[in-house]
């Protein structure tokens, strides 16, 4: 085993100890609900997100309701998110072509949900492995990006290429919970000014003398 290689393995073991039960904080109550609130939360935090769909999903309750809604109106209510009407403009579209080619219904393949507005590599990782169990990745945010170098797992900066390497650090079955794990760390104990006093991974990896 490699230096790096023992190293993700302390990482992983100390994460699941932390959350041995991680779940996205966004919160939702079906598949399009779920990929709302993932699309509406890129430069948004969740906590901010929740607060705004707590009325949007009571306003609109299906894909039916956004698709015939007026775009002026979807973007109103979704103000105080950042980016709303480009955001608005992105869920309108989307409902549109899940009716039309979808049925309704989130594809199950990340290359057609990639074919959605607004729909990237990571919010379609996250979207598929809430909706489905379908792990095709693992989806780096911003979190898994800083956290990821912090603990010398990557070099890069660039998601898709931390993504690889993290690919090949981590078992498959371990993919999806991953992010979760990483992004409640990032919360909890490692924010993005954080000096690292305090971090219990950060502890742990200078007392193996992986740091």
């Amino acid at each position: 085993m490699t230096r790096i290689q023992k190293r993700a393995e302390i990482i992983l073991c100390e994460l699941k100890k932390l959350y041995p039960h991680p779940k996205t904080i966004l919160n939702f109550s079906n598949n399009w609900e779920l990929l709302v609130a993932v699309m509406l939360s890129a430069q948004t935090t969740d906590k901010q997100v929740n607060v705004v769909t707590h009325t949007f999903f009571d306003k609109y309750k299906t894909i039916q309701d956004i698709s015939n809604a007026q775009l002026d109106d979807i973007g109103n209510d979704l103000q105080s998110i950042n980016y709303y009407k480009t955001k608005a403009k992105h869920i309108h579209e989307t409902a549109h072509i899940l009716l039309q080619n979808f049925n309704a219904q989130l594809p199950q393949y990340i290359d057609d949900m990639m074919t959605l507005p607004g729909v990237g590599r990571k919010t379609a990782l996250v979207v598929l492995g809430n909706a489905y169990n379908i792990v095709e990745g693992i989806a780096v945010d911003t979190h898994v990006q800083r956290l990821s170098r912090v603990f010398t797992l990557t070099i890069h900066t660039q998601p898709e290429k931390i993504e690889r390497d993290l690919q090949k650090l981590f078992p498959k079955t371990e993919w999806f919970n991953l992010t979760n794990r990483m992004i409640n760390y990032g919360r909890e104990y490692c924010h993005a000014r954080c000096v690292h006093n305090t971090c219990p991974i950060v502890a742990k990896l200078r007392q193996e003398n992986m740091l």
